[in-house]
């Protein structure tokens, strides 16, 4: 979907289709009928955007394969579909029953998620609408924090510039944001700016993740200042709830339902708790004496069970911040709620309907929150 901020800017609102399951051409192109087709008829949108998750093997292979890629622009162009920006975090693999840990490999250290990055890049330059100011990817904040040295950290930063040069030579804009993720060597705007603020600016930036942002009790305002005082650009944002309770020993056996065995989802406190699971934040002494912020992408549109909450005050505070000036910092947004399936069993979907049903309620709920910010419109 597209909406108009007040500078004339086109703001691309989509859906990140990581929250499926499939890894092949074929199964990509079956879930176009199964949940985005649904899901822009239920929004009665002309377009819908999609957020598109391809594996590397699939994105090697469209990479390589001019006629398959054409297929898939025809096939999305035939359903009124359209893609501006992909998820490149997860490699392959993201639905298998455990992903734990797993997600950050490759890391940027690694010759493997640069080819996966580049492919990625010439795959959106076939995907892109003819008037699409520019494509965007999103990508892990370097590394998991361990193990990590100067040596990691050397060729971290020599995958960086062989990326800056590659996306320059492409023939048309792309741009790839760096998600700081709790429990990565980039957690937050701060460590963004003291890992990335002297890398290429052009094509390079971060991609802001609400949830994360939440997760890491930083202030979206402080944030933002950050950034733009670093002149790091928001590239993209992923429209992302995570889970909250004030009041974790008295939320103990509500918090216990959400833990399960495929994400990690790290658990912060405002002072001192940091964990990398919830059943960790659980089993920590002392922990519960604190309110906590879950890494748990929890639905937009719809609370999670009591008396836990949703970190939607944050994102509401950060969307104003990105688009609410005269001039917007941001113009790819992405709903990237991918723990549908993990949900505890009374919120999850019941099938393919439900869910493509959950989606576009989420899609609404973020579209409805752009909307009602001064100087945005339809």
């Amino acid at each position: 979907m597209r909406l108009r901020h007040r500078d004339g800017t086109t703001v691309h609102l989509s859906y990140c289709t990581n929250v499926h399951a499939a890894e092949r051409l074929d199964g990509i192109l079956e879930q176009l009928d199964t949940y985005a087709v649904p899901i822009r008829e239920r929004l009665d949108a002309d377009v819908l955007g999609l957020g598109l998750w391809l594996a590397a093997p699939v994105a090697a292979g469209l990479a390589g394969d001019q006629a398959d890629l054409r297929r898939l622009r025809q096939e999305l162009d035939a359903r009124g579909l359209e893609v501006v920006t992909l998820n490149g975090f997860p490699y392959e693999a993201f639905q298998q029953p455990v992903v734990k840990h797993a997600v950050y490999q490759p890391d940027w250290a690694a010759p493997r998620r640069l080819a996966y990055t580049m492919d990625l890049a010439r795959v959106l330059i076939g995907l892109l609408p003819d008037d699409a100011v520019r494509g965007s990817i999103s990508t892990l904040p370097l590394a998991w924090r361990s193990p990590w040295d100067d040596e990691r950290a050397s060729a971290c930063r020599r995958a960086l510039d062989e990326l800056a040069r590659g996306l320059h030579d492409l023939p048309r804009p792309v741009r790839v944001a760096f998600e700081p993720e709790p429990g990565c060597i980039i957690e937050n705007t701060t460590e963004a700016v003291a890992l990335l603020g002297d890398v290429d600016t052009s094509v390079l930036g971060i991609c802001l993740d609400l949830a994360h942002l939440a997760c890491a009790w930083e202030d979206p305002g402080d944030a933002l200042k950050r950034l733009r005082a670093a002149n790091l650009p928001v590239v993209k944002t992923q429209i992302s709830a995570a889970l909250a309770s004030a009041d974790p020993r008295r939320d103990a056996e509500v918090l216990d339902a959400y833990v399960e065995p495929r994400f990690l989802h790290q658990t912060r406190g405002p002072v001192w708790l940091s964990t990398d699971d919830l059943d960790q934040a659980l089993a920590t002494p002392g922990g519960d004496a604190q309110p906590w912020r879950v890494h748990y992408h929890v639905p937009l549109h719809q609370a999670p069970v009591p008396p836990l909450a949703a970190t939607t005050d944050v994102l509401d505070d950060a969307l104003r911040e990105l688009i609410g000036d005269q001039a917007a910092d941001c113009d790819h947004f992405d709903v990237e709620t991918y723990t549908w399936q993990v949900l505890p069993p009374q919120s999850r979907p019941a099938g393919p309907a439900d869910l493509a049903a959950g989606i576009a309620a989420e899609l609404a709920f973020a579209r409805d929150r752009l909307r009602a910010i001064p100087g945005m419109s339809s």
